[in-house]
């Protein structure tokens, strides 16, 4: 019978028109998928965490072995190959890795080095996550369950490197800008331990004016590494320098797999042109993010939320050194993205939900295809989420109009 027929329209939407509309990702079921990735990625994090203790080693034993040094030959010591060889090789691994961060990052690390090793790489990860989930929650509460299982978020947990505290400081630094200045400029110094990730937010403090946080971040950088300099003494900032030689060697090798493991438009380029192409284009690149970050206040009428995202979306783009683990910080344009798209008046357009979506899963996709097509995505998704943050300034001027 004519009456038994199916006749939901939704039975003549193409594969395409269903992917474009995405009317199926609802709150519920983002919240199902979210909750779901988080688990699958805390087996890759074990799975990464054992072969970790059984012989392919971590970079966490760098921080680890500065930490042990610290606390039982002196904090000069953390920065000769030596010395970190003997105590790593106490764990049972028969290779090094250096440890290359400034000296205020011992105030971090060093408490850790009074755990055994397999017990401070557990506690590092669960430590710094919980921080770097406990300041982006605070910026974006409804959003959890995407912050709990963001993918960038898990490749650092993964590694134990230290992307989720930079992380943290990111996100922190910038969200805070606009009602606790002093704060967000302290969380902003703070990244002396790895300076080369906060390149554009002295420009963005300075384009919109904020003072308090510009001097705050100043006051900051220069009190941790006077206070490391009077705590661990001049010997170790001048060890520190004979650090500098050991990036360099890393950075001169000729190894794609060690460059397309960056997130950064360098690490490609210097795979396919070289160091020399690779390094004038980033420059000419970062020249170009400096420009967006600063004009950025004016297209979006002070709006600092929209300013921050897009500091921090351009933040790979402007920065040669940067990996995988590195962008965490990345959740904070990526949810403002989401947010400006669920608050709008006519609701989420036609792909919207879609171009979110491999946003949002951009860092593991990236990171997953890079070393079998020897190409990382990670800049395209970068430059992206810049355009599609830089578009939604005629959305923003239309709002406060109307506002």
């Amino acid at each position: 019978m004519v009456g038994d027929l199916p006749t939901n329209d939704k039975l003549n939407i193409s594969p395409l028109d269903h992917v474009r509309r995405a009317s199926w990702l609802d709150k519920e079921r983002v919240r199902a998928y979210a909750m779901i990735y988080f688990v699958v990625s805390l087996g890759m994090i074990a799975n990464t965490y054992v072969k970790a203790m059984g012989g392919v080693g971590s970079d966490f034993l760098a921080f680890w072995g500065a930490a042990k040094i610290t606390l039982t030959q002196g904090a000069a010591a953390t920065y000769d190959i030596a010395a970190q060889t003997a105590v790593q090789a106490s764990t049972g691994f028969d290779k090094v890795f250096a440890f290359v961060n400034p000296p205020p990052f011992l105030f971090a690390v060093t408490p850790f080095g009074a755990l055994p090793y397999p017990v401070a790489w557990i506690a590092w990860v669960v430590t710094t996550f919980a921080i770097w989930f406990a300041i982006s929650r605070s910026v974006a509460p409804r959003f959890w369950p995407l912050i709990l299982a963001y993918p960038g978020a898990m490749i650092a947990a993964s590694h134990a490197q230290n992307g989720l505290l930079t992380g943290a400081l990111l996100v922190g630094g910038v969200a805070l800008a606009g009602k606790r200045p002093w704060l967000s400029g302290a969380m902003i110094g703070a990244l002396v331990i790895k300076p080369h990730l906060a390149v554009l937010l002295p420009f963005w403090l300075a384009a919109g004016g904020k003072w308090k946080a510009f001097i705050a971040a100043g006051i900051s950088a220069t009190g941790l590494l006077a206070l490391s300099w009077l705590v661990f003494g001049t010997d170790t900032m001048l060890a520190y320098t004979t650090s500098w030689e050991k990036s360099a060697i890393l950075m001169a090798q000729d190894d794609d797999e060690f460059f397309l493991r960056m997130a950064t438009l360098y690490g490609q380029l210097r795979v396919w042109a070289g160091h020399e192409i690779a390094l004038a284009a980033n420059a000419l690149t970062a020249l170009g993010m400096i420009v967006m970050v600063w004009l950025s206040w004016r297209r979006f009428n002070g709006d600092i939320a929209a300013t921050g995202a897009l500091a921090l979306a351009a933040t790979p783009l402007a920065s040669p050194y940067l990996f995988n683990y590195d962008i965490a910080f990345l959740i904070l344009p990526t949810l403002w993205l989401v947010a400006e798209a669920r608050d709008r008046e006519a609701g989420f357009r036609a792909w919207d939900k879609a171009v979110l979506l491999v946003l949002w899963l951009s860092p593991f996709v990236t990171r997953a295809i890079a070393l079998p097509l020897h190409l990382n995505l990670m800049p395209v998704a970068s430059a992206a989420m810049v355009w599609l943050i830089w578009k939604r300034a005629a959305q923003l001027d239309i709002k406060k109009t109307s506002s």
